[in-house]
């Protein structure tokens, strides 16, 4: 069995040319899976919901008491960031050794990652003008349909991190370490500016600052750098509090309602803090990680979840509001109180209902994350980053617009696939395969 990269000795300072890249490295199969997975969990369990007069009342079972604390672990986009860092690595030097040119890289990785957001778009498009002509109060459509946009946040920062994957592995060649840290120095100037100045809009470089930074580690991750783990746990937790105790930033690590500032939105050094962390804490354990993930069943489990992981983030909200639908709006029952026995009780089964709302759009849409064969990509570089910018404003837009009924959606919309189709190539049959056969995704190359 191949080791994984991670295992590999290197030496200390940068090597100067890409070390080879491994196989498949179950430790970030694990951590991808169980990002999306418990970022759907928190999505699903904190909604406290009721209905009245036509309208839906929203509120966060986060913001109760002490339960802070658990957005100390459950906010984990920080390691989805770090395992899609990884992943890039490893999948465009493997890349590079087949002797792909960076633009057909990258093109590769674009088509992956927007083209599972086209179904989204053509069924949320159309729907709240449907919902709305059969009667349903227009509040809760125009919610739902806000919220199911901005989910797509993370395709547009995680587009961004993807296309300059290239020139920042060629910095973490020659810098190593050095290039997150000047990130990281960079996020801090950013909260001085944005806390001393009272904008919020002045912290809005740290979308791309903390981002990246965290991406740039998985690099040294699949380098073999990441030596130490224990201290990057207590050094990124102890921060995080020191930060939080000391500083401007809330103890929550997700935005909470009323609350003057977040963490997230747009994020702080304080989560960056605790997404190091969360790092250190994961590599901690990775050898217990990657032993449960190469028993039999959990290696199945991850290969089946794997290859749906963007379907299950594009369309949990959808879970989301076709129970709340049913139950609040329908029924007029309301989420219990936080905490309470109800609560505790009631948790389960209504986790069941979302599961069960969740396998149809599993089944339904899980084909396209596989975007249709074509032939190699040969358009160039210009092209191909043409089509990342329209993809990354479709993205965006949608993000800010949600598919509330207008014209924005639509032009969001209309820019992913337009950059969609300048990445499109002629379909050709590739060797040793069938005429009509479909050309599936590289073992070891995730969409994330």
């Amino acid at each position: 069995m191949t080791p994984p990269l991670a295992a590999v000795p290197l030496p200390r300072t940068a090597p100067r040319t890409a070390p080879a890249p491994a196989a498949r490295d179950p430790f970030i199969d694990v951590l991808r899976v169980f990002g999306m997975v418990l970022v759907v969990l928190q999505h699903w369990s904190m909604p406290l919901l009721s209905f009245a007069d036509g309208r839906i009342s929203t509120g966060n079972a986060l913001a109760t008491g002490n339960a802070w604390m658990i957005t100390w672990i459950s906010q984990v986009m920080p390691l989805v960031f770090f395992a899609g860092g990884a992943a890039n690595a490893i999948s465009r030097r493997s890349a590079a050794r087949r002797g792909d040119a960076t633009p057909a890289w990258l093109a590769g990785r674009l088509r992956r990652l927007a083209w599972p957001v086209v179904p989204l778009a053509a069924v949320w498009l159309p729907l709240p003008h449907l919902l709305l002509a059969l009667g349903v109060p227009e509040q809760p459509v125009m919610t739902a349909s806000r919220l199911a946009g901005q989910l797509l946040w993370f395709l547009a920062i995680y587009l961004v991190a993807v296309t300059l994957t290239p020139p920042m592995l060629r910095l973490n060649m020659v810098y190593g370490w050095r290039v997150p840290a000047v990130l990281a120095a960079g996020a801090v100037a950013v909260d001085v500016l944005r806390f001393t100045s009272g904008l919020d809009i002045a912290g809005f470089p740290n979308i791309v600052l903390v981002w990246l930074a965290v991406h740039q580690l998985g690099f040294l991750y699949a380098d073999g750098r990441m030596g130490r783990p224990w201290v990057l746990a207590l050094a990124g937790y102890g921060l995080g509090a020191v930060l939080t105790a000391f500083g401007p930033y809330p103890l929550s690590m997700i935005g909470m309602p009323g609350a003057s500032v977040s963490n997230m939105a747009p994020p702080t050094v304080a989560l960056l803090s605790i997404g190091v962390g969360q790092i250190g804490l994961a590599l901690a354990m990775r050898r217990s990680i990657v032993s449960f993930a190469e028993w039999p069943g959990v290696s199945r489990a991850l290969r089946w979840a794997g290859d749906r992981m963007m379907t299950l983030y594009l369309w949990h909200m959808s879970a989301l509001f076709v129970i709340v639908s049913m139950v609040v709006v329908g029924l007029g029952i309301s989420t219990p109180e936080p905490g309470t026995s109800a609560w505790l009780s009631g948790w389960p089964h209504w986790l069941l209902m979302l599961a069960l709302a969740m396998w149809p759009l599993l089944r339904g849409f899980a084909r396209f994350e596989t975007p249709p064969a074509a032939g190699p990509y040969t358009g160039g570089a210009a092209r191909v980053l043409v089509a990342s910018a329209l993809v990354g404003l479709g993205l965006l837009t949608l993000t800010v617009t949600g598919f509330v009924p207008g014209t924005a959606p639509l032009i969001g919309a209309g820019a992913i696939v337009a950059g969609l189709a300048l990445v499109r190539s002629s379909r050709r049959t590739p060797p040793g395969s069938r005429p009509g056969e479909r050309v599936g995704r590289p073992h070891g190359s995730p969409p994330l």
